[in-house]
């Protein structure tokens, strides 16, 4: 039997697009092994999101073909979209396909094994105008379900080179994406997470539709239980998205919502689409109709230009915007964009520092958050047993407004909706105590 194995790099998206990948493989008969495995395929999922992305991708192509000099290297994602000549010059690699076409992959090792020609099969991102229909009916971690709305991105914020290598805006047909769902609710699962590379711009391409009218059609699926999107632009959040928010008891009470600076300046040289007073607008709202409501977001520290001041005033509105919890990522140069050849780079050492007191900030306002729910039951999906502590009884997932809790459980809970009361609050994760399993929920 032949054998498959898969690296991926980069992101929740490339993660999924990887499981897509897999299926084609696993339909045509093959069996998957550990990538640090001899197999006869490897398949490496790249990402280029930084320059450090580009070399660890090289790595992991260098380390494939090391592993088996014999077995057909297959590099796919977004640096193999960027920079394709640049990875079929590498010694060893036989095809190079890039963030579409990945349905061809079964074809194109058919073809490479009968007449052994290096294939680069990249072309023009920026010409593709329909979404790659790729299904995932079922994922190694058996609770949440993940389901790709959309791909690509037209916003061209001068720190990211994601347009260049997923190519421009474009969303998976409705009736395909209701499909995928209730395929999904029928194989056990109870929580769908809405992803894509710009995932609230989802319709904004088709004529009569919207996120908005996704999520309501969604909501009347039966036997889901949880939907959550992955990420969403605060300009994104429409009146109509509000009151779905509103009236949708299967929206969960967690959104995240890049910021990426909390000063208007640096917002407008990052080319973001709002200012803060127009962030802080949206939050509030959401505050008002989702009381408890867990807002997470994205931060870059030490963006070109960003003075002391800047830093300040950002902190302030940080803590004002009260997030239960913040990515923080130091501002790193990508090759290609505009971001990168702005003059004003800040010092390593002061966008280190920088990004250890935003740390700080987030894990007080995650612990603060946590500490509210100290007495209250919360509904909880577990999603395995405790990391910390594999063989003590205890179980974690998280509940819908994105606590984690760990609590003592058994092994059937796994994937049920359980209702947790929250004992004692932590900054990563939370003690809880069982209160009951609720009933008429489908075992996996």
């Amino acid at each position: 039997m032949a054998t498959v194995a898969f690296h991926t790099l980069g992101c929740k998206v490339n993660f999924y697009d990887t499981e897509a990948i897999w299926q084609l493989f696993k339909n045509e008969g093959y069996e998957q092994v550990d990538f640090e495995n001899t197999a006869d395929v490897y398949v490496i999922n790249t990402c280029t999101v930084t320059n450090t992305g580009d070399k660890k991708s090289r790595q992991m192509i260098r380390r494939a073909i090391r592993r088996n000099p014999e077995a057909i290297v297959a590099v796919t994602g977004c640096y193999a979209q960027t920079s394709p000549a640049e990875i079929m010059a590498i010694p060893g690699v036989d095809m190079v396909i890039g963030t579409q076409d990945r349905e061809k992959i079964i074809p194109l090792v058919k073809q490479f094994e009968s007449d052994r020609q290096p294939i680069n099969a990249v072309r023009n991102i920026m010409k593709t105008r329909s979404f790659e229909e790729l299904d995932v009916p079922d994922f190694a971690d058996r609770t949440r379900a993940f389901l790709k709305i959309q791909e690509g991105c037209n916003n061209f914020c001068t720190f990211c080179i994601i347009p260049w290598s997923r190519g421009l805006m474009r969303s998976r047909e409705p009736q395909s994406v209701i499909a995928q769902a209730e395929q999904l609710v029928a194989a056990g699962y109870q929580e769908i997470v809405l992803t894509g590379i710009h995932t609230g711009g989802y319709g904004e391409d088709i004529e009569d539709y919207s996120l908005a009218k996704l999520l309501k059609d969604l909501d009347k699926v039966e036997g889901l239980k949880r939907i959550r999107i992955s990420s969403i632009e605060a300009s994104q959040i429409t009146d109509e998205v509000i009151d779905v928010l509103k009236s949708s008891d299967k929206m969960c009470r967690h959104l995240h919502i890049p910021l990426q600076a909390g000063d208007d300046q640096v917002l407008a040289r990052m080319r973001r689409k709002y200012t803060t007073a127009e962030f802080a607008r949206k939050i509030e709202r959401l505050h008002e109709i989702m009381p408890d409501v867990a807002i997470t977001t994205d931060v870059i520290v030490g963006f070109p230009g960003e003075t002391e001041e800047m830093f300040r005033d950002g902190y302030k509105f940080m803590e004002q915007m009260k997030f239960s919890e913040m990515h923080v990522f130091p501002y790193s140069k990508r090759t290609g964009t505009p971001a990168a050849r702005m003059e004003d780079q800040v010092d390593e050492e002061i966008k280190n520092a920088r990004v250890h007191e935003l740390i700080d900030l987030s894990e007080k306002m995650q612990l603060a958050y946590a500490q509210k729910f100290v007495g209250q039951v919360l509904e909880v999906i577990p999603e395995r047993t405790y990391k910390g502590a594999p063989d003590s009884g205890l179980y974690s997932g998280y509940s819908d407004n994105y606590v984690q809790l760990v609590f003592e459980g058994s092994e059937e809970m796994i994937g049920q909706v359980c209702r947790v009361k929250v004992t004692e609050a932590g900054v990563n994760e939370s003690k809880g105590q069982l209160v009951r399993i609720l009933e008429g929920v489908v075992n996996l």
